[in-house]
């Protein structure tokens, strides 16, 4: 059984001039950005997961979403190309820090790009976000490097949001939730299930009972218990803002996979 581990990556200095594609921009405290990370880190270790911290990339201001930099499946980091030119060089302090953790390296290549917050994954399946950041030569090289582990991947559009994880995250069940009018096609996923809140829609799965979200979405919070769910919630809005969410704020590598 590995440990479970989870990457992360502090916020920089430029975190207010970070990149928008769906919002209009808003004042960004970037003192209280710092404290909301910090509490979502306690979070995770209050839940018994380690973070390791990715080397910082202050010159780029959407660094802390550290999830867009690369997609792990087993013993596999595919490296992202991410969808903006400006992102890229994130991609090295992630590169660093899980081929020092024994991880296999594979890449997307040019003319590929694919941002790992385009990349839903719940056990063999997995779903790539295509229309934003994630073009249909990067999910076809993922499609091709995953498939010697057993994965299944498949292409779904996106133009509502800025990632498919953005619209949809899955429970431990499987079971794929979403705020219906950010969700393209709601019916790609048999198990669908509509949540009352935008930020109800992004979920970390901490353990088999557990997910992580945002307090933003109480509504949604009542549902999940309802369901059963144990729920940690934490406030991330100076993220939120940034059309961040709890999931982009790191890498969980663990088994199962399912994120």
């Amino acid at each position: 059984m590995h440990a479970r581990r989870a990457l992360v990556r502090r916020p920089g200095p430029r975190l207010a001039e970070g990149l928008l594609t769906h919002l209009e921009r808003v004042p960004v405290d970037v003192d209280l950005a710092r404290a909301q990370w910090e509490g979502y880190v306690a979070a995770l270790h209050r839940e018994g997961w380690e973070t390791v911290e990715v080397p910082p990339a202050d010159d780029c201001p959407d660094a802390v979403f550290v999830e867009d930099t690369v997609v792990v499946y087993a013993d596999l980091a595919v490296l992202a190309r991410p969808g903006a030119e400006s992102r890229r060089p994130e991609t090295a302090g992630t590169e660093q820090t899980l081929t020092a953790m024994g991880y296999r390296v594979e890449r997307i290549e040019a003319p590929g790009t694919l941002d790992g917050g385009d990349v839903l994954k719940h056990g063999a399946r997995v779903w790539v976000g295509l229309g934003g950041r994630t073009n249909e030569q990067g999910a076809a090289q993922l499609g091709r490097l995953l498939a010697p582990l057993g994965a299944v991947v498949t292409a779904v559009p996106v133009t509502r949001v800025l990632h498919l994880k953005s619209a949809v995250t899955a429970l431990p069940d499987g079971t794929v939730v979403g705020y219906p009018p950010l969700v393209d096609e709601p019916a790609t996923w048999s198990t669908f299930a509509a949540v009352p809140e935008e930020p109800g829609s992004h979920v970390v799965l901490l353990d088999g009972g557990t997910v992580l979200m945002s307090s933003g979405a109480p509504r949604t919070r009542e549902m999940f218990e309802a369901r059963g769910l144990r729920v940690v919630a934490v406030d991330i809005s100076e993220f939120e803002k940034l059309e961040g969410c709890v999931t982009c704020l790191s890498v969980r590598l663990r088994h199962p996979m399912a994120d």
